[in-house]
């Protein structure tokens, strides 16, 4: 069933939600108010909260390009913004909709505007799933304000939207909810008149567990809980239960309700760092069918490429970095693939971590008082009195020394000959070792 199936539309075309409407529906923001998440953008004076909150609703409203993941609340704030304003709400989807039917649209909108002065808000959904040649068909509307465009992306808009489009509209980034978000959105669920309505209660493990299933998605989580809600009614049960919500998402959790999130994640990074890439390929598509949200899973690896891999191999670090953004453009199901990649590229690497034990020593020595003045001649010199303090004074400039490595002391005085960084003869570190051996002779120091 279509979810608008279930749902009536306000003299400006907005959609509102009866009981029959899927959970996520019915629990869309009314008001600002009522919208988790995105504090960054609903600070008083930002542009998003005068587009939701106009002073005046009969001035013109700046064509919005919104950006982020799923189930952020993309759609809703297009809807908050037509209620808000008083305007004409038209939607249409990039995925199912073309040029044919944005003209009609916009023609509608022309009409609308012309015999009754009333403004149209045309929300675009999966705006960069339009060619350029479709894009550029809103460029009359947006210019010449026959519509206010509200279009929504999960994709860089500086790669997947045309530049005349973005230079006439704000482009807002909207950031994935947080774990405390999400648990915010179930209770309100279940409590709300209009969602679960204290019908029914969750475990804090199942909660837990829808909020990782729903990796940081406000719909997925709703549409879970829903579902888990209705199974435990139907085999009358008050209280969902991991097992419930594992039914619910139709997810065989493989050994998740055993192992635990934690535990198949240590082993997956214990794999990647062990060099047992088929283990780690095992544990990455384990986590991945137990529903683990991909960009944890690429942090995870990013995490792994520089404490375990380091200087052995510094080339897996940026490949890591480049795969998460990959995975955050792209999304499952492709990201599996980036993945799977990155972890290859993690799990035969040769191994150091000496960087990793070098900035926690160094640390510890710091938590430990051992800090010491910096030397003189290191100190800024650059300002008025510093010479008379001796600040500056004496420093040698390295490039004027041969090999560009000049004896003088770095350290403070209290730590001379200390030495955190020690390279292991893996891989790339291996060369290290040999020229950091000839630098710390030329130094005189160490």
């Amino acid at each position: 069933m279509d979810i608008f199936d279930s749902a009536v539309t306000t003299a400006q075309g907005i959609p509102q939600f009866t009981a029959r409407a899927p959970l996520a529906a019915r629990m869309r923001p009314k008001n600002i108010d009522q919208i988790v998440g995105q504090q960054h953008l609903l600070t008083p004076g930002s542009p998003l909260r005068r587009l939701l909150e106009p002073a005046d609703p009969t001035k013109a409203v700046t064509s919005v390009i919104l950006w982020g993941p799923p189930g952020v609340g993309k759609t809703t704030l297009a809807y908050l913004m037509a209620e808000s304003s008083g305007r004409e709400f038209a939607e249409v989807s990039a995925v199912s909709g073309g040029v044919k039917e944005v003209r009609e649209v916009i023609a509608h909108a022309k009409r609308l505007l012309a015999t009754e002065g009333k403004e149209t808000i045309l929300f675009i959904d999966e705006v960069h799933r339009f060619s350029k040649s479709q894009q550029d068909s809103l460029l009359p509307a947006v210019e010449n304000r026959w519509v206010t465009l509200v279009a929504a992306t999960t994709e860089n808009p500086s790669f997947s939207v045309i530049g005349p489009l973005l230079s006439r509209s704000i482009l807002l980034t909207l950031n994935p909810l947080t774990d405390a978000e999400i648990s915010t959105l179930l209770d309100r669920a279940l409590k709300a008149k209009n969602g679960l309505d204290n019908r029914v209660s969750i475990t804090t493990s199942a909660k837990e567990l829808i909020v990782r299933l729903a990796g940081a998605d406000a719909r997925r989580s709703l549409t879970i809980l829903e579902a888990a809600a209705q199974t435990a009614l139907d085999d009358e049960r008050t209280e969902i239960s991991e097992a419930e919500v594992v039914k619910a998402a139709d997810v065989a959790l493989i050994n998740y309700g055993e192992d635990g999130h934690y535990d198949v994640t240590s082993a997956f990074i214990k794999s990647m760092r062990g060099s047992d890439v088929d283990a780690a390929i095992h544990y990455l598509a384990r986590m991945l069918e137990a529903g683990e949200d991909p960009r944890y899973i690429a942090r995870r690896i990013m995490i792994c490429a520089s404490e375990d891999v380091g200087m052995a191999d510094p080339t897996v670090l940026p490949l890591t970095v480049s795969a998460a953004q990959a995975v955050q453009l792209i999304g499952m199901p492709e990201a599996r693939i980036i993945l799977a990649q990155a972890v290859v590229a993690v799990a035969t690497a040769p191994k150091s971590n000496a960087a990793y034990l070098a900035i926690d020593t160094a640390i510890a020595d710091i938590r430990a008082g051992k800090s010491g003045q910096v030397p003189l001649h290191l100190r800024d010199g650059h300002y008025a009195g510093a010479k008379e303090l001796g600040h500056g004074q004496g420093y040698l400039y390295a490039h004027e020394a041969p090999y560009g490595v000049v004896a003088q002391e770095y350290l403070p005085e209290s730590l001379r000959g200390r030495q955190y960084y020690q390279p292991t003869t893996n891989g790339y570190e291996g060369s290290l070792t040999k020229r950091l051996e000839k630098i710390r002779s030329l130094l005189k120091i160490r």
